[in-house]
């Protein structure tokens, strides 16, 4: 059952992500965050250790996202 929606949450999130930002939309960023607990739970069912790596590496790089769309430059502008 788990299996079943993670795929699905990797589906959704996932495409809907690399759409958004590919439109240079920043909410592409938060769907990419949204899909990354699916990873985790699919690759760790199913011992992926690999994916869990590169799992980990897509989460930074996220949330690495976040900060530059959402707080980075409001960071600056109040300098």
């Amino acid at each position: 059952m788990w299996n079943i929606i993670s795929q699905v949450g990797i589906f959704v999130f996932g495409v809907s992500a690399i759409f958004l930002v590919a439109r240079k939309n920043k909410w592409g960023f938060v769907l990419g965050l949204m899909a990354q607990p699916f990873w985790y739970v699919t690759s760790i069912q199913n011992k992926q250790w690999g994916i869990v790596l590169v799992s980990v590496f897509y989460t930074c790089s996220w949330a690495y996202g976040i900060y530059e769309w959402f707080w980075k430059n409001k960071a600056e502008d109040n300098i």
